[in-house]
This record gives structure tokens, C-alpha cells and sequence, in this order.
């Protein structure tokens, strides 16, 4: 381990690639990394055979949290976090954000408990499509969705696998 660098300063000149670090130095392990980015989307739904004031059509502010893990690449990186924000993008928000969940989802009760594990199928799906997968071999490991600022239901990889 490196010795502690001392006061602050302002570097005097930025490292070089080629240079200063070389292309075998900048992946510094090969061990199983998780990345975590959230999203937000707004969304309607109701639910069946329910005796609560959420069996009416209501709305909500989701917010998602998935983790992905992957193995670095030779750069170091096990997925760019626009990667990430790309397969939501294309893959799993377009049924989502300002949609009729009743509608765009497969036939369930829209409840969080389900709509997380649909969610969770769904990453697993985009990455299994993503082409850069070969070399992270990426899989979901949890995802979080939030129905209120205070509420989440969460699904995990280990649970997926139970079955």
C-alpha cells in the first residue's frame, strides 16, 4: 500500500498513458465488481383484489436502483455507467415511464413485489443482449424499486435462483 501523500496540492502535471501507466497496468484486479445506478419514472396503476384505497387508479414517482456485477476489463472498467443507463433507456423505461402499468406490463397485479421481479427479468435480458457482456460476464444481482420515498420492494439474484 502506498504511503499517505501528504498535504493537499495541485498536481503539476496529469499522469500520461503510455507514459507514466501502461496498458497492463490499469486493471488492478480481476475480482467481481457491482455497479448501482437509479432511475426515476412516473407511472399509474391500481391493484385487484384489494381492499385499500390502492385498488383506485393512483400514481407514483418510482425510483429503481439495480446492481449490476461483472468482471473488469483490461481498462479496468466492468461497465461504463452509461452502458448501464442505455440498456434502461432502450430495454425496460419505454414500458414504464408515463404508462398505464395494467397495460404496458404482463398480465399481473402491479403490485412492487412483482413489477421489481419483472424488472429484474428484464435487466438480465439486456445484458444477455449487450454485446460488450462477453468480457464483464455482467448479471443483475438485486434490484430496488421504490413506490414511495419510504417503501421498497427489492429482489435478489440469490432469490431468483430459488426456486
Amino acid at each position: 500500500m502506498s504511503q499517505y501523500p501528504g498535504p493537499f496540492r495541485i498536481v503539476d502535471t496529469l499522469q500520461q498513458f503510455g507514459t507514466d501507466i501502461q496498458q497492463h497496468e490499469l486493471r488492478y484486479h480481476t475480482r467481481r465488481v457491482l455497479i448501482s445506478k437509479e432511475f426515476t419514472f412516473d407511472a399509474a396503476h391500481h391493484l385487484h383484489a384489494y381492499e385499500g384505497k390502492c385498488k383506485n387508479l393512483h400514481g407514483h414517482t418510482y425510483k429503481v436502483v439495480l446492481g449490476v456485477s461483472g468482471i473488469p476489463d483490461a481498462s479496468g472498467l466492468m461497465m461504463d455507467f452509461g452502458t448501464l443507463k442505455q440498456l434502461w433507456k432502450d430495454r425496460i423505461e419505454p414500458y414504464l415511464d408515463h404508462r398505464y402499468l395494467n397495460e404496458t406490463l404482463p398480465k399481473m397485479n402491479t403490485t412492487a413485489e412483482n413489477i421489481v421481479v419483472w424488472l429484474y427479468e428484464q435487466m438480465e435480458e439486456a445484458l444477455k443482449l449487450d454485446p460488450d457482456n462477453q468480457v464483464s460476464q455482467s448479471r443483475t444481482e438485486f434490484v430496488r424499486l421504490y413506490e414511495t420515498p419510504t417503501s421498497y420492494a427489492e429482489i435478489r439474484r440469490e432469490w431468483m435462483l430459488d426456486v
